[in-house]
């Protein structure tokens, strides 16, 4: 299959849903418990404008420290400074490297220049930067952890493209970002592959692989903007969407459902976490979630530098390692035909050999 070949940047910019502060010990940030500065080793990570409960990357990443000191107790202490805007990057970081953090992790396409300045100013402080990577690579005290999401986004997909009743489906982004239009990529070229397939013509409604042309909310943080568009798709007569846009999600899952409500048989898939667990109230909407391993790899960068391992460079998730990966079905593991589940893991398993070769190009 033939695409578009895109240098991944990445997302980042969600709303700012809660504050904390390094020392605090509350679910909303800061250390894990009130003994953590006695530990050895410091993990320190600066969110974005989202805020920690984001649902999206920043929860993820901080997830991932809080899975790190879970697998070390006593040795690994954990601590937040959110970013209310851009100018907090380079304060914010300059403020844990100061308290001397084991591992700074900052989350974001955003703060990729921020992290970029502070670590070639400070060749001795370890970083990790969630879904941005440089190139070149050449700054040994960065980790980047990056994520091949057209690999999921094309089972997602063909999924939704063999669940349709109405013979369209809808996508559409926050921002047209790099990490946004590869999912949505994913998702065109895994309908493209069902047409072929099963001699079809089910519809894409909000993104085009071949134009890079779609719809975009404006934003990561407008829950109207979101619920707008779905409106507008389900009104056109797609059945299922697939909003790439953080928290905007959530203003489509209000309209889906409305719509269900209104005995419009409509479903949705979620977008970089498992929305049954983080939009859990949501979940008897979402066919699956098309997901990125954020906790693992911030939790495997944390425990290699609290374990004197880490080494600089990509670290590029994909469905073979688990990196890039379709959330179970939840509510509808009983809808979903046995046929197309079984369609769904042949594909994946020729994705993974690289007979299936989705158009756009991993990230790094």
């Amino acid at each position: 299959m033939k695409g578009t070949a895109k240098t991944v940047a990445a997302l980042g910019v969600l709303a700012l849903l809660s504050a904390a502060c390094s020392s605090s010990s509350s679910s909303g940030g800061g250390s894990t418990s009130p003994t953590a500065s006695a530990a050895a080793f410091k993990a320190c990570m600066v969110t974005d404008t989202g805020g920690l409960d984001d649902k999206s990357f920043n929860q993820s990443s901080w997830e991932g420290l809080q899975a790190a000191a879970a697998a070390e107790p006593g040795k690994i202490s954990i601590a937040n400074l959110p970013s209310t805007s851009t100018a907090d990057y380079a304060r914010n970081i300059s403020t844990f490297i100061s308290q001397k953090c084991g591992i700074i992790v900052t989350v974001g396409f955003l703060m990729g220049p921020a992290t970029q300045a502070a670590a070639k100013s400070n060749p001795s402080q370890k970083f990790a930067i969630v879904d941005f990577t440089y190139a070149p690579h050449n700054l040994a005290n960065v980790n980047t952890l990056v994520f091949n999401t057209v690999q999921d986004g094309f089972l997602g997909g063909y999924l939704a493209a063999g669940m349709t009743k109405t013979g369209k489906v809808a996508t559409f982004g926050g921002e047209q970002f790099g990490t946004v239009t590869i999912y949505e990529d994913g998702f065109w070229d895994g309908v493209q592959y069902y047409n072929s397939q099963h001699h079809k013509n089910v519809q894409v409604l909000g993104w085009s692989e071949k134009t890079q042309k779609g719809t975009f909310a404006g934003s990561f943080t407008d829950l109207g903007a979101g619920e707008r568009i779905t409106n507008t798709f389900i009104t056109e007569g797609a059945d299922i969407i697939f909003p790439v846009a953080g928290g905007v999600g959530l203003g489509a899952a209000k309209a889906v459902q409305t719509a269900d409500n209104a005995g419009k048989n409509v479903s949705m898939m979620w977008v970089d976490t498992d929305g049954c667990i983080s939009a859990a109230s949501y979940c008897k909407y979402f066919l699956t979630s098309v997901e990125k391993g954020i906790t693992t790899a911030v939790k495997t960068a944390v425990l290699a530098a609290a374990n004197g391992t880490f080494k600089g460079g990509n670290y590029l998730g994909t469905l073979a390692n688990g990196g890039a990966v379709l959330a179970p079905f939840h509510d509808f593991a009983s809808k979903v035909p046995a046929a197309l589940q079984s369609e769904l893991n042949t594909i994946k398993s020729e994705i993974e050999s690289g007979k299936i070769v989705p158009a756009t190009k991993s990230p790094v």
